[in-house]
């Protein structure tokens, strides 16, 4: 099964710096840091290269165990290597589809974090293509 995602450039006319705290310890507590960063410009830090780099919303569960859920948004770099065992979207046989990138010697397999689903065999007959490789995943809890 594959995913349906809406693909859109993002918007960055105008930075986006917002207020930043910190690193923020997630194992024992920690002092406070002595300099904090004033801000953070989440456009820099997600869009590195902006010609490149487009946004997409996920349908679908088929990459729930690695963390990607229906709604998720996608931070997807086009300039990137597709390589093994990176998260892709890719566009097979006039649709596309979001999963992990399994390169061998013989072929490409893609696939899902869900064993609820099949992996996906790329044949030497089919229209394939991987589109771009996801930098970020945004996740709202």
């Amino acid at each position: 099964m594959r995913i349906d995602i809406e693909i859109v450039k993002p918007t960055l006319g105008y930075p986006l710096p917002l207020p930043f705290a910190g690193n923020v310890q997630a194992g024992f507590p920690s002092p406070a840091e002595e300099y904090l960063e004033p801000t953070l410009d989440l456009n820099k830090q997600l869009v590195p290269r902006p010609a490149s780099t487009f946004l997409a919303r996920v349908k679908g569960q088929s990459m729930r165990d690695a963390g990607i859920h229906e709604g998720d948004i996608l931070v997807i770099d086009r300039s990137l290597k597709p390589e093994e065992g990176r998260t892709a979207v890719c566009f097979l046989d006039g649709e596309f589809t979001l999963k992990r990138l399994h390169i061998t010697a013989t072929g490409i397999e893609l696939l899902p974090a869900n064993p609820d689903f099949p992996a996906i065999p790329v044949k030497a007959e089919s229209q394939f293509t991987v589109w771009g490789i996801v930098s970020y995943v945004i996740h709202k809890l």
